[in-house]
């Protein structure tokens, strides 16, 4: 395993991701505690010392998880991370209430790392607001020896985060930011990697496979990177990529299955960055495929809690971008005429709950709506 000094402390290159461990019958709430269990102890028996939970992860029980499985080792061995779930503005309020029962589904008395969750335009007032207090809070916390590491993740604009550091910066430890060689134009994560550079801030990574699309690629695309690296395979690049980025200090991968995890860690036992030509080349080849369409959708699931009626939101918008970048076909007609009535993008009653915890800000309820028409159901 590659490890990145931050401070005094050598951190796993690696970092297991606990958004999307194994699930029983698709339920995203019900983990699969034997699976996840054994995933964790593979991880930490092959050197990943960094393991990143939240408050929101699989319903709430992520924590739980990660408690139940972590405690069993000694604490000063392994690196855990959590955050205060602002991506829901009604949480502002509950700061001390939040932090104090993350802390006790974790079964810790502190957390190595700590996050302002998902800094964006939804939330950058209420962060940001001393009313709510909570910037003070953790700053105690902090003091306290209870926070050993703040930082902040954002899926906001450049302008957000920017207003976030000038507000927090100087106290921030590090940034995480959904980094990846789709994103690099995409979503201006080369932007917004430059301005934590610029602030001499780590950056921590995540979505590096984009919730699984780069863990495969276009049939051209494959081609033209193994003709450069026929060694590696297409998620390898994914990780090359990002070990070329200045800065870039941990990588979290939200692992599904053993399989996955396996194969990760044997890439995160070398070092092998991009050169500047294949650094540029994987760009100009994804770009080509962005420009066919598509919406940003990471499955993080936060929408699915605020949906009414219960949609399957990733999954809907998952088969909508296949329907808009292949120009049609059988797939997605297929797939939603699979599924119950109530269950079709038909079924949106537009109230925009799930648009107001949205990392990405994708407007969903259009996608819905635009949906539906494109498959006349």
């Amino acid at each position: 395993m590659i490890y990145r000094d931050f401070q005094d402390m050598k951190l796993s290159g690696l970092g297991l991701g606990m958004m999307r461990l194994p699930v029983v019958a698709g339920d995203d709430s019900a983990i699969d505690e034997a699976a996840a269990e054994a995933m964790i102890d593979y991880a930490y028996e092959n050197g990943i010392n960094y393991f990143d939970t939240a408050w929101g992860y699989h319903g709430g029980n992520s924590e739980l998880i990660a408690g139940k499985c972590l405690s069993k080792y000694p604490r000063d061995s392994y690196y855990l991370a959590s955050k205060f779930p602002g991506y829901d503005n009604s949480n502002m309020p509950k700061v001390k209430e939040i932090f104090e029962k993350q802390l006790e589904k974790c079964r810790t008395e502190y957390f190595d790392f700590y996050l302002f969750h998902n800094v964006y335009e939804g939330n950058i007032d209420d962060y940001l607001n001393p009313e709510f207090g909570i910037f003070d809070y953790l700053m105690e916390q902090k003091k306290n020896g209870r926070i050993r590491h703040l930082g902040f993740s954002a899926h906001g604009s450049v302008e957000v985060m920017q207003r976030f550091l000038d507000a927090y910066g100087e106290h921030m430890e590090f940034g995480q930011l959904q980094l990846n060689y789709m994103d690099w134009h995409f979503q201006n994560a080369q932007e917004k990697a430059a301005l934590l550079q610029k602030a001499n801030i780590p950056i921590w990574v995540m979505e590096p496979l984009r919730g699984g699309k780069l863990a495969e690629a276009p049939t051209d695309m494959e081609q033209a990177l193994a003709a450069m690296r026929p060694e590696e395979t297409v998620p390898a690049w994914a990780f090359r990529f990002l070990q070329a980025v200045p800065g870039v200090t941990v990588v979290l991968s939200g692992m599904s299955n053993m399989e996955q995890l396996k194969e990760n860690i044997a890439i995160w036992q070398e070092d092998k960055p991009l050169s500047e030509e294949e650094f540029n080349r994987i760009i100009e080849l994804i770009d080509v495929e962005v420009q066919k369409g598509g919406l940003p959708c990471t499955a993080c699931h936060y929408c699915t809690s605020h949906c009414p009626k219960g949609l399957p939101i990733p999954e809907l918008i998952s088969l909508y971008n296949e329907h808009k970048i292949t120009g049609g076909g059988f797939l997605a007609p297929m797939a939603v005429a699979s599924m119950p009535e109530e269950k079709r993008p038909a079924s949106c009653v537009g109230c925009r709950g799930c648009e107001q915890v949205c990392p990405q800000q994708i407007k969903i309820s259009e996608m819905m709506k635009e949906f539906s028409g494109m498959l006349g159901m």
